[in-house]
């Protein structure tokens, strides 16, 4: 995906296996317009689709000013109710393609993430933020919802309770709040949030990627299942490694005490 050119995001490879993602908006705290949300349709639809060797990924914000300041609302301005769903359908497509991608996604939330940018940063797999990063689901006072799964992410984050608190008053909080809550895993001074993000993806890429893929699915569906169900699904995931090369490899390094050599397969 790193030699794929786009309008409003950069796509590179700091280490082996892993890819950044950067929304590239920075004039206008890499808000999203509807070039930046088809961009990142197709950016994470074909890594869903194509045979990439990508373990895990990073997305971040470019400047230091913001991680992404929601949907471009100097855009949307004036826009007719048909136009505002037609563009609406892209967002849609986006955070589902977000969730859904079966690569590991780590944001690295390096400044304001703010509606759309929390909805997306809530869709992830999980987020480290910087010192000075804050938060906010602000839909409400805009005179709509969240619409990029936040009703739906942010809940599952932070409990119901806490969601709504949020949700219905708009109002910002802070990296310690959202590390305090739930929402975020650990808070880094922001010079060094990218090295720390990339640690914990080298970590996650050294790992024999299909289980690394089916432990993530087992957490992911099983947390919408019953005990039973989820316990079920785990079962049939687990059974999805055992054939695998990955599997004989793991076991065999663990034997003759060296690093396994994963290959996804």
């Amino acid at each position: 995906m790193q030699n794929h050119t786009y309008d409003t995001l950069l796509t590179d490879s700091p280490a082996p296996h892993i890819l950044q993602v950067t929304l590239n908006r920075p004039d206008a705290a890499n808000a999203f317009n509807t070039q930046m949300a088809t961009d990142l349709v197709h950016c994470f639809e074909q890594l869903a689709l194509e045979q990439v060797d990508y373990r895990c990924i990073i997305v971040t914000g470019a400047g230091e000013r913001a991680f992404c300041a929601g949907g471009d609302l100097k855009e949307r301005d004036g826009m007719s109710n048909a136009a505002w769903a037609a563009q609406h359908l892209i967002y849609e497509r986006m955070i589902r393609a977000v969730i859904d991608c079966p690569v590991p996604i780590i944001a690295a939330v390096n400044g304001a993430a703010y509606g759309g940018g929390c909805e997306l940063a809530a869709g992830v797999d999980f987020v480290y933020a910087a010192e000075g990063a804050r938060f906010a689901m602000t839909e409400t006072s805009l005179g709509i919802i969240p619409g990029a799964g936040g009703t739906q992410t942010l809940a599952r984050a932070l409990g119901e309770r806490r969601a709504k608190e949020l949700i219905m008053s708009a109002r910002p909080f802070s990296a310690t709040e959202a590390l305090q809550w739930g929402l975020v895993n650990a808070v880094f001074a922001g010079e060094q949030l990218l090295a720390e993000t990339l640690k914990t993806a080298e970590m996650i890429a050294a790992n024999a990627p299909l289980a690394v893929r089916q432990a993530r699915q087992a957490i992911h569906r099983g947390l919408q299942m019953s005990i039973a169900d989820g316990l079920a699904f785990e079962i049939e995931a687990y059974h999805r490694t055992v054939p695998t090369s990955d599997r004989r490899e793991g076991v065999r390094a663990f034997v003759e005490k060296r690093k396994p050599e994963f290959k996804g397969e």
